[in-house]
């Protein structure tokens, strides 16, 4: 018995392939168009809670802080315009991203004391929380 290889898909199954692998439904690269929205990391310490988001490459005034009835939002957007002159054209390349993210804060927060800084691709918000939200130290309770 002889072996024949036999193909008879001429060529659909490769440029759906092509297609389908291609950059353009790499979802990191797609996101890298305008979508990405920054990691966050959110902690509960002692006395407050912090929250710090992940954004490089950006300065302090592309954000937008805004607390409104108990939820926090976070935003940026930033539009760049690059021109690029060669020989026989000019090439313009736009980039726009946004993003905005909202969190509910506890009412254990003291909306009066919220403050933010940006230091190293990394935005801070501090929530300090009210004296009577705080942790107390353990105490003992005699019995009379």
């Amino acid at each position: 018995m002889k072996l024949v290889k036999r193909n008879d898909d001429w060529g659909l199954p490769a440029l759906w392939g092509d297609l389908f692998n291609n950059e353009m439904f790499n979802l990191p690269s797609v996101a890298a168009r305008g979508t990405t929205i920054p990691a966050v990391n959110i902690t509960d310490n002692e006395n407050d809670f912090t929250v710090e988001m992940a954004a490089p490459g950006m300065k302090k005034s592309d954000f937008n802080i805004n607390l409104d009835h108990n939820v926090l939002t976070i935003s940026s957007e930033q539009k760049e315009e690059k021109e690029e002159k060669t020989k026989l054209f000019t090439k313009k390349e736009f980039s726009y991203q946004s993003f905005e993210r909202s969190f509910t804060l506890p009412e254990a927060v003291d909306q009066e004391k919220i403050s933010a800084k940006y230091t190293d691709g990394v935005l801070q918000v501090v929530l300090p929380k009210k004296e009577e939200a705080k942790v107390k130290p353990s105490r003992l309770i005699k019995i009379s």
